[in-house]
């Protein structure tokens, strides 16, 4: 009986494996085709193989599921080359997307970016040279992103923004104005990443003028943050313009970020930073609906060496206000609120007076990974969800209502195209340089035209 049971369940599992196997296809790119062709093709499930070559396209996947997939053949990657003409690389509003193993430059805004897309994986490539971020998940929840290497980007080499449940693990960054960034994010893990010889190594911040209100609880756990010097290359007008260098990691006004495990060493201004929103000569106005301190961020065991040797920018200036000659390991510009650092004789530290010590056993070795254990359910967008989704995931990433991340507020563009959506719309697809003191607009015109539609309503209608 017991063998006529094992014999019918071996038939039922091969049954049910035939049957995935067969409604998941495996479509092959070769050099010299598109990509976007087999996006076109594909269905929920499938993995889209691309052979190495250059390709000189941008890449939009609306799909569920589908796996992109570079093929590497001794050490040579399927290339995607923007040209310094494209506007980004790779987007994906689909839940589920696998996006790996492609080498991506010059593109004008970003190299990878998800839009609203939960479950996403972005691991193993190589990006280069892109004006806004390198990868850029955003507006997403339960994500990872791992093993990438990230050079060159005149914003943040990895910029998680208004996500939750991300582990960003194993990517080296460097070159870039920060090595990684999350930004109004929750329950976010950052482990094991080597960020080195960008202006600033690590960011966790709380930006004024979004739609998610609240940073917190990210921890940055086993890192390599070295040598973070390079002078700040971001536009003049955007907010990480204003970012001093010479830090390992900034806190600006997020809540519960942890440190611990990190080597932390040869960064001229100073280890870590906590800054509130009025801090540093911060220029983003004051958002009501914001706590403006970063508050509950813990210092546990790290290795400090040989940072504050050199202090630049704002940092000097505060520490020469100060009398302070030589920046600290942990410095506090602001009134955050319960935060303590362990076994603090061991470090320097300035701005810390009511910091309290943390209990000698506290610590987030419990914390494994901040992804969920089952993919999040998520179901088909309306048109009109699509539209207030795109504003957030793309439009976000350039600007807020009123004040400058890199384009001009959304309060300047509803003043110019009032009552006009399809106007604006022209303008998003063809963009001419029309504000002066912002950089010129890359054309958006991969975007299908009725979701443009909803979007340009959407930001007309927005209000503070």
């Amino acid at each position: 009986m017991n063998t006529t049971k094992s014999v019918i369940y071996s038939f039922m599992l091969f049954n049910i494996l035939n049957i995935c196997s067969i409604n998941a296809a495996e479509i092959l790119v070769n050099d010299g085709e598109l990509i976007q062709d087999a996006i076109r093709k594909a269905g929920k499930g499938d993995t889209i193989k691309v052979m190495p070559g250059t390709y000189k396209e941008t890449l939009y996947i609306d799909k569920e599921n589908v796996t992109l997939s570079g093929v590497i053949i001794k050490g040579r990657r399927p290339l995607l080359d923007g040209e310094n003409t494209r506007n980004d690389g790779i987007l994906a509003s689909g839940h589920g997307v696998v996006i790996e193993n492609f080498q991506i430059q010059h593109y004008k805004a970003n190299g990878i970016m998800t839009q609203g897309a939960n479950n996403f994986i972005i691991r193993n490539n190589i990006v280069i040279g892109t004006s806004v971020y390198g990868i850029f998940p955003q507006f997403g929840k339960n994500g990872l992103v791992s093993h990438n290497i990230v050079s060159k980007v005149e914003d943040a080499a990895i910029y998680v923004g208004m996500c939750d449940n991300v582990d960003i693990v194993y990517n080296e960054t460097y070159n870039s104005v920060m090595g990684i960034e999350t930004e109004n994010s929750h329950d976010v893990l950052v482990e094991g990443n080597f960020m080195h010889d960008n202006a600033v190594g690590f960011v966790a911040s709380l930006v004024p003028g979004l739609p998610i209100k609240t940073a917190k609880n990210t921890i940055v756990r086993n890192n390599f943050i070295v040598n973070n010097n390079i002078d700040n290359f971001a536009p003049p007008g955007a907010i990480a313009a204003g970012l001093p260098s010479g830090v390992g990691a900034f806190i600006f006004a997020a809540d519960e970020a942890r440190f611990e495990g990190n080597i932390i060493t040869n960064n001229v201004s100073a280890g870590i930073v906590f800054a509130d929103h009025a801090s540093l000569g911060a220029s983003a106005p004051p958002d009501p609906a914001m706590d403006p301190r970063p508050d509950k961020a813990q210092v546990l065991k790290n290795v400090f060496v040989n940072n504050g040797l050199g202090p630049k920018d704002d940092i000097a200036a505060l520490l020469e206000a100060a009398g302070i000659k030589k920046g600290p390991d942990v410095l506090s510009t602001g009134k955050g609120r319960k935060n303590c650092i362990q076994e603090r004789s061991t470090i320097t530290e300035a701005g810390t007076e009511r910091w309290s010590e943390c209990d000698a056993d506290v610590t987030t070795v419990n914390v494994r990974s901040y992804r969920l254990e089952k993919p999040i359910e998520s179901k088909a967008l309306t048109l009109e969800q699509k539209g207030r989704i795109t504003y957030l995931s793309v439009c976000t990433g350039c600007h807020t209502y009123a004040t400058t991340i890199i384009g001009p507020p959304i309060a300047a563009v509803q003043a110019t195209y009032k009552g006009k959506p399809e106007e604006l719309v022209k303008y998003i697809k063809k963009p001419v340089k029309k504000w002066p003191g912002y950089p010129e607009m890359p054309p958006q015109d991969y975007l299908p035209d009725d979701v443009l539609l909803e979007t340009a309503k959407y930001i007309l209608e927005l209000k503070p």
